[in-house]
């Protein structure tokens, strides 16, 4: 699958654009090989990439509050494997790089083993290809940190693959109003699957949006998701979340 990340740092506006590198982080596999001393994955394995992955061991890894390994947190500088330094890839002896530990535009790829997950081999690799990127950002970020109560209100700021990820996240959680925000009004349709069931484009409004759910809302929603990577969509989000 194609992630707005991976078209971002091909066009170089990533803080250290590295080439020629293989793009790619959102996929479905099947394991081809594995190395000494994995143990969690064996040959024929569906599984899924994962660019931010566990070790397993560090106080990331064990905590609740935090899933940002020591060893493999997202790292879109290194362009090579961890263990020696050097690139699993090459054409007429160059190297080509890696690209967050994933590198998923090739047939074949390299991974360390803490950033596989096995998955289901009844699931269509080509449907749960977005569970290792967009939904997995997006309903784990609101089930996971934002923790919604049941009954409670969530206001999503936009509504693409992770806005509606995390929608489907305050849904799963028991919100009872969700608020999608976004600039196109197509979207809303579409989000009304994934349990929003309440719409605001900011475009329709003389006032700033953060203003308008202060207004619908009483005061502000209890939890805001952003997921437009828009300052001033986090400065809207932020502001349209009640005190306290």
């Amino acid at each position: 699958s194609l992630c707005h990340t991976d078209v971002y740092f091909w066009e170089a506006k990533g803080q250290t654009p590295l080439f020629p590198r293989i793009f790619g982080h959102e996929a479905g596999g099947i394991v081809e090989s594995v190395g000494e001393g994995v143990t969690h994955l064996k040959p024929g394995d569906h599984a899924l990439p994962v660019f931010t992955g566990e070790c397993g061991e560090c106080a990331h890894c064990k905590s609740e509050e935090s899933n940002m390994c020591d060893l493999l947190r997202i790292n879109t500088d290194r362009g090579v494997m961890i263990h020696d330094s050097q690139t699993r890839f090459s054409i007429k002896g160059q190297p080509i790089y890696h690209f967050v530990g994933t590198s998923t535009f090739s047939e074949y790829t390299v991974v360390h083993a803490g950033c596989v997950a096995k998955v289901n081999p009844a699931a269509p690799l080509d449907k749960i290809c977005v569970l290792s990127c967009g939904i997995c950002t997006g309903l784990g970020a609101t089930v996971n940190v934002a923790k919604p109560k049941p009954g409670s209100s969530v206001a999503i700021f936009g509504l693409g693959a992770v806005g509606l990820a995390a929608a489907e996240g305050a849904r799963i959680s028991g919100a009872s109003r969700i608020i999608g925000v976004d600039l196109v009004s197509s979207r809303f349709e579409e989000a009304k699957k994934f349990g929003v069931n309440e719409f605001v484009n900011p475009k329709d409004h003389d006032k700033p949006v953060q203003q308008v759910i202060a207004e619908m809302t009483n005061g502000g929603v209890d939890r805001a998701v952003e997921c437009t990577g828009s300052i001033q969509a986090m400065v809207s989000a932020f502001e349209c979340v009640h005190d306290g």
